[in-house]
């Protein structure tokens, strides 16, 4: 069975290729520090560098006063699960979204409309930005909750698979700036829930995030759609790792992540034949906080 840290490393890996980017005008703007040339074309889906995030521990209180981290909810309370989406873009590919690639899914966001299934969605600052439309009604859908994935996707610690830095001076701007991204697009409400970009973190990075109220949120469940073909392989995996009170990781980033949509109208139905209860975030930690 897949340990919880190398599903982690799994999905580390796939957010890097999710995040491919340069150093360009919006990351000069940013403040934020871009790999080399040669670091960024070593980097890629099929041979990442390997980083050392922390294992991240199921905690309600942080320890030593560091922003608290949660994995996954209580085994032993009910069938849960939580779907959470991640809503990547980083802050140097404004020009592929001008030049016509698509970093949203309004697809996936109807069909869990549709079919009635909460989720939390991990958006980043320049998503936001790039459609405010969408992020509005998102955030103001109480289907479903919107969280924070940092401004810029750029890592919180060095050798995240080739994504580019946040400088240790910079990491809590970079997340209250996509705070203020969620305000200027009109959302109403952004939930106080954190993600690091390709769930890598250090105690210096907790450390630095500890003053903002927020609860980094990891999961258990990676999910694969990441590049994936095959939505039937995803599906497999979903359900083949979830158990009560899971957090399962999916994308919303349509060029990215294709077959997420088509997973999507299978899983729901077969989770809730099985017994589960689909449920937000928030609803596995019983926090009700306000950010935005």
């Amino acid at each position: 069975m897949i340990t919880l840290v190398r599903r982690i490393t799994a999905v580390c890996a796939l957010g890097a290729a999710l995040a491919a980017c340069g150093g360009g005008t919006e990351a000069s703007r940013a403040g934020l520090t871009a790999p080399s040339t040669s670091a960024s074309a070593s980097a890629s889906p099929s041979a990442p560098a390997r980083p050392s995030p922390s294992r991240p521990p199921t905690l309600t209180p942080g320890p030593g006063g560091l922003t608290p981290v949660f994995s996954n909810g209580p085994r032993t309370k009910g069938k849960t699960v939580a779907l959470t989406f991640d809503a990547d873009m980083t802050a140097d590919e404004g020009p592929r979204a001008a030049a016509g690639e698509h970093f949203d899914n309004p697809g996936l966001i109807a069909t869990l409309r549709a079919l009635k299934a909460p989720a939390t969605v991990f958006m980043t600052g320049r998503w936001a930005e790039q459609y405010p439309d969408q992020a509005r009604s998102i955030g103001s859908d109480p289907l479903f909750e919107l969280a924070n994935h940092s401004y810029s996707h750029y890592a919180f610690t060095a050798n995240c698979y080739g994504l580019p830095t946040v400088p240790a001076d910079r990491m809590r701007s970079d997340v209250e700036g996509a705070y203020e991204a969620f305000r200027k697009a009109g959302v109403p409400h952004a939930m106080p829930y954190f993600r690091f970009p390709g769930g890598c973190y250090d105690q210096q990075a907790l450390r630095a995030l500890s003053g903002l109220g927020v609860t980094a949120v990891q999961w258990d469940v990676v999910s694969g759609d990441a590049f994936a073909t095959d939505a039937d392989a995803v599906v497999r995996q979903v359900l083949g790792g979830v158990k009560p009170g899971s957090v399962v990781v999916m994308h919303c980033t349509r060029s990215a992540a294709p077959t997420t949509e088509r997973v999507v109208r299978a899983v729901v139905p077969e989770l809730r034949k099985r017994g589960y209860r689909l449920v937000k975030v928030s609803d596995l930690i019983g926090a009700t906080a306000d950010r935005a």
